[in-house]
């Protein structure tokens, strides 16, 4: 039996290139196939914590003709709590239900989310990023059309499996929205149509910064829990195979905006570093506080990027984008020449990008035209992962490296029992796979 060949960079571009391109002259499609010939569309939510609930809240208010039919989550603590919170927004007196989840589309553990997937129309996949590839796969082979969550995946396997699953989607005509929410903002969009047609001439260079506080403190202790594997999913962020790390899961957002800049073509190298210095306690897990990576594209253009979660320190979230004619300050939407004068400025309504994604999502659904954020969602992904990578081991690593790693952060089996507690990575001892 042969084996295909391993994707390379080229390809990689290459096939989004033309799956993108197959998108735009795929026919419009009847809205009612998608609901039985009914206009009433049923709405899955899957990882029922904030942002779930948050998702699935938009997703209603994007659309009157949608109502919550199913819910899964692993703990059903949570997808309680997610009922009772949009129970109280959508169902009002007077008014027809538009939160319909009886006990019965409750769907509570590892695979709950088939239970979801196989009873509505549309999916959010807003669980632990680690689940994602599984979850966008059962459903993109179901057919049904899918509000995605960043990241897509924490491992490089779980990136190729959703470059499958979005080439899937594109082949049945299904949407398929990233929650890469900045690429929906009203602000953003037009920084990157002036960047797109010259205002700053050829870019030279670019430079992201992610620092804040940080995030949620471990929510329960192991002795709240009643395995180690609930322990590590009860505070899935800071564990590596659960949410990918930092760079992964939170500043995938600054990222993004690099690869947008660079018209979604990904770099040839990446370099980083990183490690713990303030979280350093058990109950941080295994990820890094702090990432500094650099990414060069095969033109030399270099993105410097960094991030960390430090109380007590200056805080700067910040995307900057150098030209030959000018620079842009991304985050205030503005565009200034080489001696420093403002020459553009984005004056208009920014909009409610978590609003926007769902309505454009929703408006692709009902005239027959898909959306698919396939592409660029792998591809930043990807980026984010990568700058893990060669951190995590002091490598300095290709893009073909990285979309072809066989680290895979699957734990043993998914069980609530007992499952291993992953180790610090330590540079130039952790091995590359």
């Amino acid at each position: 039996m042969t084996t295909p060949a391993s994707p390379n960079r080229r390809q990689f571009v290459t096939a989004s290139t033309a799956a993108t391109a197959a998108l735009a002259i795929a026919p419009a499609l009847s809205h009612g196939a998608y609901a039985g010939g009914s206009d009433l569309l049923k709405l899955g939510l899957i990882g029922c914590g904030g942002r779930g609930t948050g998702a699935a809240s938009q997703a209603l208010t994007a659309d009157s003709g949608v109502e919550l039919f199913s819910m899964a989550d692993a703990f059903s603590d949570r997808l309680e709590s997610s009922r009772e919170r949009l129970q109280r927004s959508f169902n009002k007196d007077g008014e027809p239900s538009r939160v319909n989840v009886v006990d019965d589309q409750c769907h509570v553990g590892f695979d709950a989310y088939k239970g979801v997937i196989d009873a509505c129309d549309i999916v959010c996949l807003t669980s632990t990023p680690h689940f994602r590839p599984r979850h966008l796969k059962y459903a993109v082979e179901a057919g049904k059309h899918v509000f995605c969550e960043k990241p897509v995946a924490v491992d490089a396997p779980g990136v190729r499996s959703v470059m499958d699953s979005s080439k899937k989607a594109a082949a049945n005509k299904t949407s398929l929205v990233s929650g890469l929410c900045w690429r929906y903002h009203h602000g953003k969009r037009a920084v990157f149509d002036q960047i797109k047609n010259g205002m700053i001439g050829d870019i030279v260079s670019m430079q992201c910064s992610y620092m804040t506080g940080g995030v949620w403190d471990p929510r329960k202790t192991r002795v709240q829990c009643g395995s180690e594997m609930e322990y590590q999913i009860r505070n899935w962020y800071y564990y590596t195979w659960l949410s990918g790390d930092f760079n992964v899961e939170q500043h995938i957002h600054s990222l993004d905006k690099m690869m947008w800049a660079m018209g979604d073509v990904p770099p040839a190298t990446i370099s980083g570093s990183g490690g713990r210095q303030v979280r350093t306690g058990p109950e941080y897990g295994n990820i890094y506080d702090h990432f500094n990576v650099v990414y060069e594209w095969e033109n030399g253009v270099k993105a410097y990027t960094r991030c960390r979660h430090w109380n007590g320190c200056e805080n700067d979230v910040s995307d900057h984008i150098y030209g030959t004619r000018g620079r842009v300050d991304v985050m205030k939407h503005r565009i200034y020449d080489l001696e420093g004068t403002e020459i553009w400025r984005f004056e208009g309504e920014e909009g409610d990008m978590y609003q926007i994604e769902h309505d454009e999502l929703s408006a692709s659904i009902r005239g027959g035209v898909p959306l698919n954020n396939g592409d660029y969602m792998c591809k930043s992904t990807l980026m984010a992962i990568s700058g893990r990578m060669s951190a995590y081991t002091g490598k300095k690593l290709t893009w073909d490296e990285a979309l072809n790693s066989q680290e895979d952060l699957t734990p043993p089996g998914y069980e609530w029992g007992e499952v291993p507690t992953p180790e610090v990575a330590i540079p130039g001892k952790t091995k590359f796979i």
